[in-house]
């Protein structure tokens, strides 16, 4: 087991551990949770013996290999598939050998029966099957046969972290450290990670900010906050729902998490007002359950963030029209014919390199159309994120200055105080950026596009270094914002609380994805698995699926069916309500007329409450 002691740990004069202590049992999968600065990247290089502790004990058994993942490497000509390999040592130094003897370095009388030796350990350190498990490594971080040829040198830097990642999984060991594995990862390649990690035999720790894998892969949460930590049983999920426990009991939070708690359920309701499909109601039911027992939580949240509303929006904001789009004479999408409307939220879903930030890009103004009408509103101003801003943010200048340059009539004051809800304080407000992390640079371009007021917010892979408290922020922000949203995300989290329409970017084009998330999560995983199964089987598949498919259609025709008779029922239903609620009406009716007011409203909610039943076996059906 790993068994941490009575740890202190100062960083200048900052004192980021004054009494951590836990254990961690061989097997178990922990994720490490916490703040931004609270120490979590600092305690992995302790485990590490990269840095030591004033006070306290750090107990490992001695048997015991660490594995890590770097997220900076010196580039090298070492091809991708050999670069992985490398992360097998022993397996290297057994093979480095054999290529000695066998090239006569040396000649002795026992060298035949060293290079037997070795063959023997070759077979044991699996070195004949290497090759084969590197490139099932590759593949499942979206490595083509073609780039695993490819020196790492010719790699962009997320490609090289993949590597990185790559490297440290085909690394043999008893106890995995993976700090952010997810933020260069797109959501099948995430999705796969999950898999490996979840069959991986040894004890794995994982800092991460994705709630969605976190939950997928973890047993157990370590949550650091004021120079402690707790360990606690279960998923990150499951650690806030006990965190809530405990801080309720600590502190009196009732009317902020009343606040919080109605904010979640306006949210809610606006879905279950606009959505056509249960499925996708019952997640944001689901969603609300979650986020509900979570309200302490969110109480204690340092973050206070909102998108001001839009001056102005068009309708619709965007008209796409058999839209093509590319570079040079190259076609990345085509036939596209797609609208976008004030209060959309749409989530953008495909592989890597299927065309997501084509698209993006096309809606922004970046990229012209090859073919095809793309037509803005009058009112259709845009706020951009996508990471290459977080560098072009001036590294002179303070948070505090970028935000007087932006709104020069705003007073300073003014400023700071709403840099202070996304989390600047005065000292981090008047740091220069360039000492700023990658997490403040991100909440600083957020807080910059949410002060233009934009009509439409396209965001590329907004939460790529926010912490969770900061996730969750964002997410209530864009519920309340009443332009159109469109994200590309592969925090799922993010997107169940945020969109309620999908487009599946594939085959060179973008479709609305009649489904959830989970469906796109089966859809990926059939993929995968369809060039393994014999021909038969695939038609079978296929015709169970379009069977699949009639039965889920009548049914969702049946939920709309029922929809639109509860609406029209309620809404038959709500002047009877107020006139049976108003005191005057028993006053002032005939008694022959009140008793027919009764049996006219009695028949409706006799009639609601049927018509109720059959929309919740539908949706129930459907769910199942």
């Amino acid at each position: 087991m790993l068994r941490v002691e009575g740890l202190q740990f100062k960083r200048g004069d900052e004192v980021l551990f004054e009494d951590l202590s836990f254990v961690v049992h061989a097997g178990q999968t922990v994720g490490v949770a916490g703040r931004n600065g609270v120490g979590k990247s600092t305690l992995f290089k302790l485990l590490q013996g990269h840095l030591g502790s004033d006070v306290g004990d750090i107990f490992l058994p001695n048997s015991w290999r660490i594995a890590h993942l770097a997220q900076e490497v010196a580039p090298t000509q070492r091809s991708a598939i050999d670069y992985v390999i490398d992360g097998h040592r022993q397996l290297r130094k057994v093979q480095a050998r054999i290529q000695q003897l066998e090239q006569g370095a040396n000649d002795s009388a026992n060298a035949e029966t060293e290079l037997a030796h070795l063959h023997s350990d070759l077979a044991d350190l699996n070195g004949y099957e290497a090759e084969a498990n590197a490139a099932a490594i590759l593949a499942g971080l979206g490595f083509s046969a073609t780039d695993q040829k490819k020196p790492y040198a010719e790699f962009s830097g997320g490609w090289r972290i993949r590597l990185n990642l790559a490297q440290t999984l085909m690394t043999p060991c008893e106890l995995l450290l993976l700090d952010e594995p997810t933020n260069h990862l797109d959501m099948e390649t995430i999705m796969w990670l999950e898999g490996w990690i979840r069959r991986f035999e040894g004890t794995v720790l994982i800092i991460a900010h994705d709630r969605a894998f976190l939950d997928a892969c973890t047993d157990h949460t370590l949550y650091l906050s004021v120079k402690r930590g707790t360990l606690y049983d279960g998923n990150y999920s499951s650690c806030e729902r006990q965190r809530a426990e405990r801080l309720a009991q600590e502190q009196s939070a009732q009317a902020r998490q009343a606040a919080q708690a109605a904010h979640i359920q306006k949210f809610v309701d606006r879905f279950r007002a606009k959505a056509s499909k249960a499925k996708q109601v019952q997640s944001r039911i689901k969603a609300l359950e979650r986020l509900q027992s979570t309200t302490t939580i969110l109480a204690e949240s340092p973050y206070s963030v909102a998108f001001q509303q839009p001056l102005k929006a068009s309708n619709p904001l965007f008209s796409l029209r058999q839209l093509s789009l590319g570079y040079g004479d190259s076609t990345v999408l085509e036939n596209i014919s797609q609208s976008i409307l004030p209060g959309d939220r749409v989530g953008v879903l495909g592989a890597n390199g299927a065309g997501k930030s084509t698209l993006l890009k096309a809606l922004v103004g970046d990229l012209p159309a090859m073919h095809g009408e793309l037509n803005r509103g009058t009112h259709s101003a845009v706020g951009y994120f996508a990471q290459h801003q977080l560098e072009t943010l001036n590294a002179d200048r303070n948070a505090l200055q970028t935000a007087l340059k932006a709104k020069p009539e705003r007073t300073e004051q003014q400023h700071r105080d709403y840099l202070g809800g996304w989390g600047f304080s005065a000292d981090l407000a008047t740091r220069p950026i360039r000492t700023l992390s990658g997490g403040e640079k991100a909440r600083l371009v957020l807080a910059l596009i949410a002060m233009e007021q934009p009509a439409v917010l396209v965001l590329d892979e907004p939460t790529n270094h926010l912490d969770l408290d900061m996730r969750d922020a964002l997410a209530m922000a864009l519920q309340d914002f009443a332009g159109a949203v469109i994200i590309v995300s592969h925090d799922r989290a993010l997107l169940e609380k945020t969109v309620d329409e999908l487009w599946l970017v594939r085959t060179g084009t973008v479709q609305r994805f009649d489904g959830d998330l989970d469906d796109y999560a089966g859809l990926t995983d059939e993929q995968a698995d369809r060039a393994a199964q014999p021909a038969h089987e695939r038609r079978l598949q296929r015709q169970q699926r379009a069977q699949q498919r009639q039965a889920e259609k009548a049914l969702r025709d049946e939920v709309k069916k029922q929809e639109r008779l509860l609406e029209k029922q309620t809404a038959e239903l709500a002047p009877l309500e107020a006139q049976l609620a108003d005191t005057e009406t028993y006053q002032s009716m005939p008694p022959e007329d009140l008793d027919e007011l009764l049996r006219r409203a009695g028949h409706l909610r006799r009639k609601l409450e049927e018509t109720e039943e059959r929309w919740l076996a539908a949706s129930e059906a459907l769910e199942g």
